[in-house]
């Protein structure tokens, strides 16, 4: 359960108490868990605030974009930006990994910033519009699944330290293949929909890491935030596409309800 402990800490503000694992890696396998949690949080705060008469969806998508970016102190959108800034700089690879680490924002960065929070909000009010807010759960844990596939496949990028250092260097097929199961299991309750986002997120996550390796020589803890949030938007843009009656909208919670 330490491993647990690490995963929360590690991608979200939440106050887990306990004790952190020293093998950082052993979050690995409970990386879905915490996108399970973020997502429940959200879609309860969306679903509660659609029961009133005249829901103002637009302003309750940009709050739920807020609580989102507050909930994980901005991580993966500060990776994003990192990486479109490397993506738009010089093609040295050296050079893009000292882009990766430093802390301003460029033109091609905030660029990034603008446009995927602006489509996670459009997305957010397509939703909340529908009466399907609950739908963002399993693109929030396919996209932490993915991150944990991500660091078991690739090698770590840099010769020295930093922050993914650690869960890349412990990473083994075991924790690999436990998270992704655990994924899966947990999108299995949205039905084909659910099933349908793990593979199309597995897939992004291949040729994102194709993308990785030839541009950067492996992963860092930027690329990871990039990853997560380009799924999350792809993930949350797919839902809203999707047919919404019939089989692929059906949920196995809505037994439950």
């Amino acid at each position: 359960m330490q491993g647990l402990i690490t995963a929360f800490r590690t991608l979200t503000i939440l106050p887990v108490p306990g004790r952190e694992s020293e093998d950082f890696a052993a979050s690995l396998p409970w990386f879905p868990v915490t996108g399970l949690t973020l997502g429940a949080l959200l879609a309860m705060a969306g679903g509660l605030w659609v029961r009133y008469p005249g829901t103002w969806f637009e302003g309750a998508a940009c709050l739920l974009l807020a609580a989102s970016v507050l909930l994980t102190r901005g991580l993966h959108l500060d990776g994003l930006a990192d990486w479109a800034d490397a993506m738009g700089g010089r093609p040295e690879r050296e050079v893009r990994l000292t882009i990766l680490k430093d802390p301003n924002l460029g033109a091609f960065g905030g660029l990034a910033l603008g446009v995927v929070l602006l489509a996670k909000w459009v997305a957010l009010t397509r939703l909340l519009a529908l009466g399907a807010i609950g739908w963002i759960v399993p693109a929030l844990i396919v996209s932490r699944a993915m991150m944990a596939e991500l660091i078991a496949t690739l090698p770590y990028a840099r010769s020295g330290s930093g922050t993914a250092g650690p869960f890349v260097r412990g990473a083994t097929g075991r924790r690999r293949i436990a998270a992704l199961l655990i994924g899966f299991a947990l999108c299995l309750a949205w039905g084909l929909s659910g099933i349908l986002c793990f593979f199309l997120g597995w897939l992004g996550t291949r040729l994102f890491a194709l993308h990785c390796r030839a541009t950067f020589g492996g992963v860092t803890g930027d690329l990871l935030g990039s990853l997560n949030e380009l799924l999350e938007t792809g993930l949350l843009f797919l839902l809203c596409g999707l047919p919404h009656r019939g089989i692929l909208w059906y949920s196995w919670l809505d037994l439950l309800v």
